[in-house]
């Protein structure tokens, strides 16, 4: 029987479009790593150092580049995201608060995802929102003037429906 090539998954065909549309640029890191998060829904070891190498960048950058973004995630993120603004302005305001709360309605700590899969609690140092600390952005929302109550009621909506 003749060998058969192992099938080419599909996502990585439509990363390559992606990387041939931005001429393999090592300037289009940021928007490649995007649409690689954006199709496999986080950033693993293998898609990181294919992305290396079609952009011809050494794999400490473009590790570098997906760490320092915390809209980058190097694992599968849950079924919801809530990204908690810890820049000084929001910190000020009570993003500890936000965060503690979050941590303990899942019983997770930053970082993680809860035993269920349905919410990522991530920090970011800075969302840009400033002018509406604390902030918080949520499943990909943002959203100003966060309380300790709104939160819970979120994630309560989340993990128990609404």
């Amino acid at each position: 029987m003749p060998a058969t090539a192992a099938p080419v998954d599909k996502r990585l065909k439509i990363l390559d479009a992606a990387i041939r549309k931005q001429q393999a640029r090592p300037d289009a890191l940021i928007a490649v790593l995007h649409k690689a998060q954006e199709l496999y829904g986080f950033l693993d070891t293998p898609i990181l150092w294919h992305v290396a190498r079609a952009l011809r960048l050494p794999p400490s950058r473009v590790y570098g580049t997906a760490t320092f973004y915390h809209l980058f995630s190097l694992k599968p993120l849950g079924e919801h995201s809530c990204v908690v603004c810890m820049g000084t302005a929001c910190f000020v305001k009570g993003a500890e608060k936000l965060v503690d709360t979050v941590a303990e309605m899942g019983n997770i700590r930053p970082g993680q995802t809860t035993a269920d899969g349905k919410v990522s609690l991530i920090v970011a140092r800075c969302i840009g929102a400033c002018g509406i600390a604390p902030a918080a952005v949520l499943d990909g929302t943002t959203t100003g003037h966060v309380t300790p109550a709104q939160l819970t009621a979120r994630v309560q909506e989340w993990t128990h429906g609404s």
